[in-house]
């Protein structure tokens, strides 16, 4: 029996020193995947000084998920659908076969240059909401407005969402929920603020550095962020294009992925982000969440598995 599951793929924000060199150790599967990559992009991804090299955080983050992805491959679990947050949309979409490893990961190194690119000629900053009604941020928003830039950017949690925007507009915001009796207002450390109309220019640069480039249909569906539905082969590119200047609605695609039945839940790449939004948002309080980032948590996984295929 295979164990039917969603895959949950990490974005920024988690990621920590020397990812990936465990399994690199460990599992030829993950091995092979590395030793790809690093031949794609000129660079050894086995080497900590290059896995940790700020440049190549994106790259770093998208290789681990890959070669997890590709051990899990020869396992006893079947994916019935994928989701990514923002970054991890690139993890999933070349795990998917949407691009060739090849094709997804040289886009991927330009669309790192593109944001930082635009980040420098538009500096922006994010701060996370919690627990606020979305009367009060509407009003906060609106009001900020005034004074500096405020977008919404993150869709994450029914109670969590975060904001970018300008420093004029987000200290604005800022104190204006805090006034309005909202406890937790989180900055984020981004220099960039994402999936905001600050992303223009990275924006119609990825649109144009995509028209070449060849995609496919999904081997397993993709949950886009931006459009809370399937990548196809038709609309992959515009809707990438779209999402660095489109909020991610992750509350929404839960709700995709929840809606047939599923086994487990695994989310793939560093932290646990996606995997404690899941637990506030799914219906489902009794579904399996696995993470799955070093050898350790793989090997939770691998537990699970065979206890399954033995009952």
């Amino acid at each position: 029996m295979m164990v039917k599951a969603a895959y949950l793929f990490s974005g920024q924000g988690q990621q920590f020193e020397g990812m990936g060199m465990d399994l690199y150790q460990t599992e030829p599967a993950y091995r092979a995947l590395v030793d790809e990559a690093s031949q794609i992009l000129g660079q050894n991804f086995a080497k900590q000084d290059v896995i940790d090299n700020e440049e190549n955080l994106q790259l770093s983050i998208v290789i681990l998920s890959l070669g997890i992805a590709r051990i899990l491959s020869s396992e006893k679990i079947a994916p019935q659908k994928f989701l990514g947050l923002s970054l991890g949309e690139y993890s999933a979409l070349i795990a998917a076969n949407g691009f060739s490893i090849d094709e997804g990961l040289k886009v991927l190194e330009d669309r790192s240059k593109y944001m930082a690119e635009a980040g420098k000629l538009n500096p922006g900053q994010m701060v996370a909401v919690l627990n606020a009604s979305d009367d009060v941020m509407n009003e906060a928003m609106h009001a900020a407005r005034e004074f500096g830039k405020v977008y919404p950017a993150n869709y994450n949690t029914p109670k969590q969402t975060v904001f970018g925007g300008d420093a004029a507009g987000i200290n604005k915001f800022s104190a204006l929920l805090k006034a309005a009796g909202v406890k937790r207002v989180v900055p984020i450390k981004m220099s960039v603020a994402s999936h905001t109309p600050f992303m223009q220019m990275a924006s119609d640069n990825l649109k144009t550095r995509l028209e070449n480039v060849t995609v496919a249909q999904p081997n397993v569906p993709v949950i886009s962020n931006t459009i809370k539905t399937e990548f196809t082969k038709a609309n992959i590119k515009q809707t990438l294009a779209d999402q660095l200047v489109t909020p991610t609605y992750f509350t929404d695609c839960l709700a995709v992925i929840e809606a047939d039945p599923i086994d487990c839940l695994v989310e793939i790449g560093p932290g646990k982000a996606l995997s404690g939004f899941a637990k506030k948002t799914l219906k489902n309080k009794d579904l399996p969440i696995f993470n799955v980032y070093d050898v350790e948590t793989l090997q939770k996984l691998r537990n699970y598995l065979s206890k399954q295929e033995a009952n």
